[in-house]
């Protein structure tokens, strides 16, 4: 059974940066595309990054592709996600998801069908 568990966040004051992982077991990680969502207080989830299955393509949600990096590790069956130049608007619960056999990126929710439990940043001003 496909486990993510993320790591990271917390609080961190405006204009700072963290680092959220996500380690993920029970099936072949290169067989998944993968993507960090969000969702911020009184608002829907949203996309946030998305990364193929071996790495060489990333997709981000564009007013957020100059701070945010999303990375992954085949060998560690990770993925990170960098955040820079934090904002008290970036504050909110984020999520990794898994896509079995994902033909490149998605920032689509329903394209995913493995999500992790979460993981709470906030950006204090």
């Amino acid at each position: 059974q496909v486990k993510l568990v993320e790591s990271g966040g917390g609080d961190v004051q405006s204009g700072g940066s963290t680092r959220l992982s996500c380690i993920f077991s029970g099936d072949t990680f290169s067989r998944y595309g993968l993507a960090w969502f969000r969702q911020r207080p009184g608002k829907d989830r949203e996309a946030v990054a998305s990364i193929g299955r071996s790495g060489g393509n990333t997709q981000y949600v564009p007013p957020l592709m100059a701070r945010f990096t999303i990375t992954r590790d085949n060998t560690l069956n990770m993925v990170n996600l960098q955040m820079n130049a934090l904002t008290p608007d970036d504050t909110g619960v984020y999520f990794c998801a898994a896509s079995l056999g994902l033909p490149g990126t998605s920032t689509r929710r329903a394209d995913y069908q493995y999500w992790g439990q979460g993981t709470q940043v906030t950006v204090s001003a």
